[in-house]
Parts: C-alpha cells; structure tokens; sequence
C-alpha cells in the first residue's frame, strides 16, 4: 500500500523523456536508443518559408540536417542553366557531403513549402554516435545510396535524348494515375531540371507528343495518355 503522503515512484524502465516524443517516427531515428534519441531531439530547429533558401551554394557548412517537415530542392546551376541534385522530404538528411568531407555546400538547398529542420552539428553528431553507432551507418547509407541514384541519373541523361525522358516520366504518370488524368508533379521548369533540361525544351517536347497524339492536354497542367504505345515507342527500347 502507498504511503498517503508520498507520491508513487516512476517506472524507470518505462520513462521516455519529454523531448524524444517530439521526434517523428522516422526511419532514421527507428530503434535508437535513448540516449541518441535524446541528443537528436534537444538538436536546435530552423525554419525556413516557401521558396526562401537554406543556403547558397559556396556558403559556408552549419552542420547535419534532418527535415522533420516540408520538402526541399537542392540544386546546382554551373553554366547558367539550373539542375536538380535532388529532393529531400520529411526524414531525409541535408549537407551530407561537407558534414562528413569538409568545404562548403557544393550546390544551393530551397524551400519549396515551409520547411522545420534540425540542425546536428559535429559536436552533437559525436555524441549520438557515442550513444548509438546504428545512427552514423544510417546516416552513411542514405548517402549512398543518394550517390547511386545520381550515378543512375547520369547514365540515364547520357543515354537517352530528352524526348525519351519526358516520355518515360509521362508513362511513369500515367501508370501511377491508373490510367486518368495527372500532372507533372512540379512546376515545368522544376520537371524540366529533373530531367536534365530547361523549361523551353520540356514545353517543346510535350508540344511534339500532343501534336502526335501521344497525350491530350484535360485543364491547365494535366494531362492524359492517349497512345501509351506510341510513348513506349518513344521512350526507346529496353529504356
């Protein structure tokens, strides 16, 4: 029986600490324990508006960070002309090449919606890995596996012309929409950066398909698939 004027004791094993509940449950941060988890969770938070960026190409690297929401664009623009690195959402990590190699962003991160992120700088990184090494392979994985879909992006973009790749996106499309109307997914000219063009040249294309009557145009920005072989046939064999 309890003592009436004393409270009752907490559960230890049982306690998680207030400020692990505020962490999503990522697959990053899946099974940690709560050390890692703890250290993770007192990481301070930035946040950043639509279409503002987290920083600029060449600027100077503040840490790890992880996106607890909104999505990001990282891009690079050498000659001019603007690329889509890659795109990261809610889990994905951000300013892996210089937090772990050193030197500066090598290419500019935006904020297509509003964006909360955490910031792990080397010293907290440190002491989550003392916590739970699971945490630094992670970490690397997702790095790597970042570094394969760029390989593949790459091969994909020296292989095959731009029509094919705007024909495998609309096929990509039209298959994720059963069959009904869809849109590109982002505006033209992000589209157009995933693919490894400009805006002009994506109009151009999408163009050249309706006028072969491989697509139709429904409402601004959709569009339905009208002769899936024909866009197979342009897509290229074995593409």
């Amino acid at each position: 029986m309890l003592h009436p004027c004393r409270p009752p004791r907490r559960n230890q094993s049982s306690f998680v600490p207030p400020t692990i509940t505020r962490l999503p449950p990522f697959p990053l941060f899946e099974g940690l324990s709560r050390g890692a988890l703890s250290e993770i969770a007192a990481a301070p938070r930035r946040n950043v508006r639509a279409g503002e960026l987290l920083w600029a190409a060449g600027a100077d690297a503040s840490g790890l960070l992880v996106v607890l929401r909104g999505t990001v664009r990282v891009v690079r623009a050498p000659d001019g002309r603007q690329y889509a690195v890659h795109t990261e959402g809610p889990g994905g990590t951000l300013g892996d090449v210089p937090f772990f190699a050193g030197g500066r962003y090598p290419a500019t991160a935006i904020a297509e919606q509003a964006v909360e992120c955490l910031v792990i700088d080397r010293a907290r990184f440190a002491r989550v890995v003392a916590q739970d090494p699971e945490f630094a392979m992670r970490c690397l994985e997702r790095l790597a596996r970042r570094v394969r879909t760029l390989v593949g992006r790459l091969d994909d973009r020296s292989s095959r012309t731009v029509s094919q790749r705007v024909a495998a996106l609309l096929l990509e499309r039209h298959a994720a929409s059963a069959g009904g109307s869809f849109t590109l997914g982002a505006t033209q000219a992000e589209v157009a950066e995933e693919l490894g063009t400009v805006r002009e040249v994506l109009v151009r294309t999408l163009r050249e398909l309706r006028e072969a009557g491989c697509i139709r145009a429904v409402a601004r920005g959709r569009y339905v698939v009208v002769d899936a072989k024909g866009l197979k046939d342009r897509q290229g064999a074995g593409a």
